[in-house]
């Protein structure tokens, strides 16, 4: 009997500890479409001096398609240079299995907004990415080990921890598993 229990537990816990629940920030089901947004996650957080670089991810599924949205946050005392994206911006994701996944934006030229906050310059960039169907699904096997965007004029390399304990969120995650953990919350 203990072993019928024991075993019954197991099946129902791995498939919970593989995927993480749903949460979303929008949901939206009318006459025009659907419209599902998971909360915002920091895949990215960089601080050195007064100088603060994040980047966070969310997936929507946009009437059955799929969706990155990208956000590049800068916060800065002094200059900041922008990033600007246009058609021919890509984010690649290299996966610990050596694959490498790329992202498509659309032909939308953007380079963020700039405000002044408390003595701070603060520079973001938000972006949408296209998944290509013929390496989707290495992104629910294999972690993301880094993360490569081609920008308008030049590209940033930027390291994904394993682990992360967040100074500006102040909570502990694991970016690498983000698309093991959240790619099925936009899936059809």
């Amino acid at each position: 009997m203990r072993c019928l229990f024991f075993f019954l537990a197991l099946l129902y816990f791995i498939p919970n500890y593989a995927q993480k629940r749903c949460d979303y920030d929008v949901e939206v089901n009318d006459s025009i479409g659907t419209l599902k947004t998971t909360k915002e996650f920091l895949m990215y957080e960089r601080k050195f001096g007064n100088n603060e670089s994040y980047v966070f991810f969310s997936l929507s599924n946009d009437n059955g398609t799929p969706v990155l949205n990208f956000q590049l946050v800068h916060k800065n005392s002094d200059f900041i240079k922008a990033y600007c994206i246009d058609a021919k911006t890509k984010l690649y994701l290299q996966l610990e299995n050596g694959k490498i996944v790329t992202l498509l934006h659309p032909n939308i030229e953007n380079c963020g907004s700039f405000m002044r906050n408390d003595e701070r310059n603060v520079r973001i960039l938000s972006a949408n990415f296209l998944f290509m169907k013929n390496n989707y699904e290495d992104l629910k096997s294999s972690p993301v080990v880094s993360m490569r965007v081609k920008y308008t004029t030049e590209t940033v390399d930027y390291i994904i921890k394993k682990e992360m304990q967040s100074e500006l969120l102040n909570q502990f995650s694991r970016p690498q598993y983000y698309f093991i953990d959240y790619l099925h919350c936009v899936e059809n």
